[in-house]
């Protein structure tokens, strides 16, 4: 089987930037909001890290909306996710693990809150924003 290359297909954004001092309390993780204008495909990839602590929980919650700075932000109904929430939310057993959840929504702007529950311990955790089936090809190699 011939390789194809995909790299002029998509574009990869930051949603959740890496930090110096990974999250050790229940503080939301809240991604960038992706603008989806000019692409038919959007998901959302989640990295963790070693996951200190051994009781949390890590909720993922995807909202849309119309305004670029989401003031009219809504949680996506389950129809326009895939996995659901539940599916890409987490908990501190799964280290060094990804999740994936893809929007199939009509509105514009997306983003995702990561929210910790009973985590004292550091909580490594990365996400980018794939977008996908751009309009226009092809896509410059650093989007």
């Amino acid at each position: 089987m011939t390789m194809r290359e995909h790299l002029h297909n998509v574009a990869v954004l930051p949603a959740i930037v890496p930090v110096a001092a990974a999250g050790t309390d229940d503080t939301p993780l809240v991604s960038d909001i992706i603008d989806t204008q000019g692409y038919d495909s959007l998901f959302f990839a989640i990295m963790t890290g070693t996951l200190a602590d051994v009781d949390a929980d890590f909720t993922v919650l995807i909202e849309d909306g119309d305004d670029s700075g989401l003031s009219d932000n809504a949680p996506v109904d389950d129809i326009y996710l895939e996995p659901d929430e539940s599916v890409a939310s987490f908990t501190f057993a799964e280290d060094d693990s990804i999740r994936r959840i893809a929007y199939t929504g009509p509105k514009r702007y997306v983003r995702m809150t990561i929210t910790p529950a009973n985590n004292t311990g550091a909580a490594p955790i990365v996400a980018v924003a794939v977008l996908g089936r751009p309009h226009e090809q092809p896509q410059p190699s650093n989007a």
